[in-house]
């Protein structure tokens, strides 16, 4: 891997940071993990996103579907119906995002003996 690509801020480099800003917070990977698993009515999501409120849910939303991760899709019924799904643009993330999941999960422990560590010499 040529890492000195990350040394450089070049424009193209600036708006890859930017869409990795989207794609790398925590709500969007949560967002974008339950998704994977299919369409979610936003209720849905915000019952399985743990933590998450309406208005971050919302927001994080917005940013996936402008960036065109996400499509939402609003049928004309009463009360209306918003359903939102991972484009095949977002399809193509769920790989990813999982190998960091479960990059985090396989070393939950290590990370919290590094913590408890690192906390020790701050006092």
């Amino acid at each position: 891997m040529d890492v000195s690509a990350f040394r450089h801020h070049e424009p193209a480099l600036c708006e890859t940071h930017r869409v990795l800003d989207r794609v790398g917070d925590k709500w969007s990977l949560y967002t974008i993990t339950v998704l994977a698993t299919g369409t979610k009515r936003f209720t849905e999501l915000k019952r399985e996103v743990d933590g998450i409120s309406q208005r971050m849910l919302t927001a994080t939303l917005r940013g996936l579907e402008r960036d065109g991760i996400v499509t939402r899709t609003v049928y004309p019924v009463i009360p209306p119906r918003v359903e939102y799904t991972l484009t095949p643009l977002g399809h193509t993330l769920v790989d990813a995002v999982q190998s960091l999941m479960n990059w985090a999960e396989s070393h939950l422990e290590e990370i919290a003996l590094a913590r408890k560590s690192y906390d020790s010499r701050e006092g």
